[in-house]
């Protein structure tokens, strides 16, 4: 048996007992079934802030996001912001969701979105979307798995073997231990998450021979393009350090000149993006949480500046290394799916142990999303199916048992989905997450606006997973005329587009009366008296907005087209300036630190963010529903 290989086997085996370690514990722990689902409202500060990061960026982000960069060069980089856009979801809503859950208990979000807006039509859809996110996203994260771990033993674990051997240990400590087991392996898997892509970015670089053959290396990618004519946009920019415009207005079955990833094509991607934590899963992580105060923290800290550090520059090395190593014959080739397994295979005679710990830091990576997204989806199950029209009466044993079974049979659901899909990872998880964005209007409604009705909100749901369905790649099975992505436009953009405007015309067709009025009207007094934006505060949030729409259009939308050549000509190297960065790259680094600014001043300075003690909540909520018990 090869050296690496040992090694490999007793990383995975220390990090194995480490996550059956804490599912035993959690099963402990779990006695009734609020522990079980939401680890008991317990969460603390610092398990929330790497529980929720390592949720956030997956393998998602370890492996298929410098493989993109490798195919698609840097307009493919702005993927990038999904570091601060993730997180942006969670400033307008963690916060509001908390205190909704606290107050009034509830454990699945389908409970929280019944309650406002009376009936179970957005329980049972809330459930829909649950599925239709977590399943193909955790598939990805299975099938990510067992590719590497195929490449890094030299084919002698088949893919599939791969897939579900090193599913079974996240099963069995998911399914013990509940969401408390989760979020404390997540902890450990955050760590490694963000050490293993610093690491592979720093070994790009060494093979690359070091950073003036990196940078040399890319201004050879773009002579190459330009002597060939290949790879080129319509401005005759090479793709590898220049956006393809703002938008192109493509006929069905040709491709966008210069690549796919057009302004509007990025942006209306950081769209699908934002549904991480707008999807019913991050709502059960919401109310996991023992005061609000991790919040910030999270979206600032850790995912906006660090995260967001690591990948503008870490996975932008791994990526555009990639192609070098290439073009050096180092790599015989390199794909998408491949080039990080192949990067840490480069250690494979020099440093074995760290290939042991580097795949150790991917399978933590891929596993960290899964286990968060199996564990909520069996609750929502357990709790607004099984609990709601099969047994009301369960009791908490029944319901941990129920929970333990749905978490077997989404995983192996999302097996078979990883099994038979053979595209981009990244696009299929891009999918899923457009489902988790057409959450948003519903969350809209029950934190800021109760002019928004249950049937504007239901038949806007359904508009916009129908509009997601057929606009996304699925649009193959139809055979439809406009092709995916029309006028490259991701399938989150024209979903939301369907979205928000059937949920506007039908709310403002069939308003509210009577009681539900009234309830709503209750219901948002009391959000406003606990978490509203203090008073003095609240003259900054028109300005905090404008920021807000600035970056969208201009960090990563349609007008970050005039990052391009803003600093330089993107076909003379010589102008990159003295560190070799192209001015698209140099465009990308600004726009990360205008986006932490301006993540900053909504979560800390304007409060959107801002701690509410959980007395206070109490409190509040006694006087504004003295009925309650």
């Amino acid at each position: 048996m090869e050296v690496k290989l040992v090694w490999l086997l007793i990383f995975v085996g220390i990090y194995w007992i480490y996550c059956l370690f804490w599912g035993i514990k959690g099963a402990i722990s779990s006695r009734t079934s609020a522990d079980y689902f939401v680890a008991g409202r317990t969460i603390g500060l610092w398990v929330f802030v790497l529980a929720a990061t390592a949720t956030s960026f997956s393998g998602w982000t370890f492996i298929g996001h410098p493989g993109l960069i490798l195919r698609d060069g840097l307009p493919y980089a702005f993927a990038s912001f999904y570091a601060l856009t993730i997180p942006f979801t969670g400033v307008l809503f963690l916060r509001r969701q908390w205190v909704i859950g606290r107050a009034f208990h509830h454990i699945t979000p389908g409970e929280m979105y019944s309650s406002y807006y009376g009936g179970n039509a957005m329980r049972l859809l809330t459930v829909l979307v649950a599925a239709l996110f977590s399943v193909p996203y955790l598939g990805v994260q299975l099938r990510a798995s067992g590719d590497l771990f195929h490449t890094l033993s030299d084919g002698l674990v088949s893919l599939e073997f791969g897939m579900f051997a090193l599913s079974a240990i996240v099963i069995i400590y998911v399914a013990a231990g509940g969401l408390r087991s989760v979020a404390y392996v997540d902890c450990v898997q955050c760590i490694l998450l963000a050490l293993g892509i610093v690491i592979l970015g720093c070994i790009a670089i060494h093979f690359s021979g070091g950073w003036s053959g990196f940078t040399e290396g890319v201004a050879n990618l773009v002579q190459q393009d330009l002597a060939t004519g290949n790879n080129l946009t319509p401005a005759g920019h090479s793709r590898n350090v220049a956006i393809p415009g703002a938008v192109q207005f493509v006929s069905s079955g040709s491709e966008a000149k210069g690549g796919v990833w057009t302004g509007i094509m990025c942006m209306t991607y950081m769209f699908a993006l934002m549904g991480i934590q707008s999807s019913p899963a991050f709502s059960m992580w919401a109310f996991s949480n023992r005061t609000s105060r991790p919040f910030r923290w999270q979206q600032v800290v850790a995912s906006s500046i660090v995260i967001g550090i690591i990948l503008f520059s870490f996975t932008i090395f791994q990526g555009l290394g990639g192609n070098i190593l290439v073009a050096n014959g180092v790599f015989e080739s390199a794909t998408d799916k491949n080039l990080v397994p192949q990067l840490i295979n480069l250690l494979s005679q020099s440093v074995p142990w760290l290939v042991g710990l580097l795949a150790v830091c991917a399978l933590a990576a891929m596993q960290s999303t899964g286990a968060a997204y199996m564990s909520t989806f069996s609750g929502m199950v357990t709790r607004d199916i099984y609990r709601r029209y099969i047994s009301p009466d369960a009791s908490d044993r029944v319901q941990k048992l129920c929970g333990r079974i749905f978490v077997v049979f989404v995983t192996l659901a999302a097996l078979t989905v990883a099994a038979t899909f053979t595209g981009a990872i990244v696009m299929l998880g891009g999918l899923a997450v457009a489902y988790g964005f057409q959450m948003y209007p519903a969350l809209m409604g029950i934190c800021y606006f109760p002019r928004l009705t249950r049937k504007g909100v239901v038949w806007g749901l359904v508009a916009g997973l129908v509009a997601v369905t057929l606009t996304d790649r699925t649009v193959a099975l139809f055979g439809l005329p406009w092709g995916p992505y029309p006028w490259t436009v991701h399938s989150a953009g024209w979903g939301i587009l369907f979205n928000v405007a059937i949920t506007l015309i039908v709310s403002f067709a069939f308003p509210d009366t009577g009681e539900a009025q009234a309830a709503k009207a209750k219901h948002h007094r009391f959000l406003q008296a606990v978490s509203g934006i203090p008073e003095d505060r609240r003259r900054h949030v028109p300005f905090a907005w404008a920021l807000t729409v600035i970056w969208f259009l201009v960090g990563f939308g349609p007008f970050a087209v005039v990052g391009n050549t803003l600093f330089s000509d993107p076909n003379l190297p010589a102008t990159w300036g003295p560190f070799g960065l192209p001015s698209l790259w140099v465009w990308q680094l600004l726009m990360l630190c205008f986006g932490i600014f301006v993540m900053w001043y909504l979560a800390f300075y304007v409060g959107l963010s801002r701690p509410v003690p959980p007395e206070q909540v109490e409190e509040v909520h006694k006087a504004h529903f003295p009925e309650a018990p």
